[in-house]
């Protein structure tokens, strides 16, 4: 299906998209060439893509396992430069380089201004979740171009950032601020269940927070060898050596600790978690984005704790910016780019796909040809 352009927005140009349109769990993708809009709505901003990665909810929804409407083009990690953009946008300029948050918001709805959850608002549209019919069709980021929207807040990214190290901060690095920015400011001791990409982003900030003791469980070997790098503690999650692992978190936390971060996506993992805070602990619930993770839990173990327990999903766009403003203060600190992959030819998105599947990477980027 080929992008529906309003009259509004008159003719074509000449100029040429290319994008991979995804149409369901059991079907190939298929590359495409879409004509670009020649004129903008307000606030819009038309972008080429210099480099994006592929998430883990993206495979998910390859797989089947999160349903999307489609035909649609995934994706929603990325970092990119203006090409055209409406005068309503007159912080921006033709040839910026920039990322963006992933909902665009309206600003005006209740979850916008009264509950400060702009990824839920009323009028929400997530890019690379959107129909092709949606708009221009330009919705996803496996693709050379993106038209953004008036209520997405888009952040200007240092020269000094690399786009492999910048293209995951608009989903991965900026939802951890937000779960971050939960947890009680007295904290000491945190463990955090899963060494991703959004865990080993945990260990780096609370790191550079001064938290004394940042434990992150995994079963990887790959995984845990990387904690240390971001300033965590690793700690073997398999059967076999955790008992032995859990005396490293209970040596100096006798009490419990202080939060627990989950961000493996395992509901089983919450049991231990519960095991393992002090009363009046927080725990911050992120990775289970997804039907299986019905929670083996009762009222009981909550209330006689004292615990806090929260959801994170996605972010606001103070997140983002502090996402991008963290990585440009950092960057010489950790090996951000050793976690992302050499790009991928964005007409061999099917091979990334299948590199991404096999975890040897946190993330594998995806090049349009430039």
């Amino acid at each position: 299906m080929r992008p529906i352009f309003s009259e509004s927005r008159g003719t074509v140009s000449k100029q040429q998209a290319y994008v991979q349109i995804f149409d369901g769990a059991d079907k190939p993708l298929r590359m495409e060439k879409w004509p670009l809009p020649e004129s903008l709505d307000e606030g819009e901003v038309l972008v080429k893509i210099d480099l994006a990665t592929i998430c883990g909810s993206d495979l998910h929804t390859l797989s089947g396992h999160r349903p999307e409407k489609t035909p649609c083009i995934l994706g929603h990690e990325a970092v990119g430069r203006v090409v055209r953009l409406d005068k309503a946008r007159a912080e921006l300029a033709p040839g910026d380089r920039i990322t963006w948050s992933i909902a665009d918001s309206c600003g005006h709805c209740d979850p916008c201004i009264e509950y400060h959850l702009p990824q839920k608002c009323d009028a929400l549209f997530k890019y690379g979740h959107a129909p092709n019919d949606d708009g221009t069709g330009l919705n996803g980021c496996y693709s050379s171009h993106i038209v953004l929207r008036q209520g997405t807040h888009i952040v200007k990214v240092p020269d000094q950032l690399v786009d492999a190290v910048v293209a995951p901060a608009n989903c991965a690095l900026a939802t951890m601020f937000h779960a971050v920015s939960r947890l009680p400011k007295n904290c000491r001791a945190v463990v955090i269940q899963g060494a991703g990409l959004l865990g080993l982003y945990a260990c780096a900030i609370l790191n550079e927070r001064g938290v004394n003791h940042i434990f992150c469980v995994d079963i990887q070997e790959r995984r845990l060898e990387l904690v240390t790098q971001f300033g965590g503690i690793a700690i073997d999650g398999r059967s076999h050596k955790y008992a032995h692992s859990r005396q490293q978190i209970t040596a100096v936390a006798p009490r419990g600790v202080d939060a627990v971060i989950e961000v493996a996506g395992v509901a089983k993992l919450v049991q231990e978690g519960i095991r393992l805070l002090r009363p009046g602990g927080y725990y911050g619930l992120v990775g289970m984005v997804h039907p299986d993770s019905q929670l083996g839990l009762t009222g009981e173990q909550v209330i006689r704790k004292c615990l806090t327990l929260y959801g994170i999903h996605n972010y606001a766009p103070e997140h983002l910016e502090q996402a991008v403003q963290f990585l440009e203060q950092t960057v010489d600190t950790y090996p951000y780019e050793s976690l992302v992959s050499a790009p991928v030819p964005l007409e061999q998105l099917a091979q990334g796909i299948e590199l991404a599947k096999t975890h040897q990477w946190s993330r594998v980027a995806v090049q349009a040809e430039q």
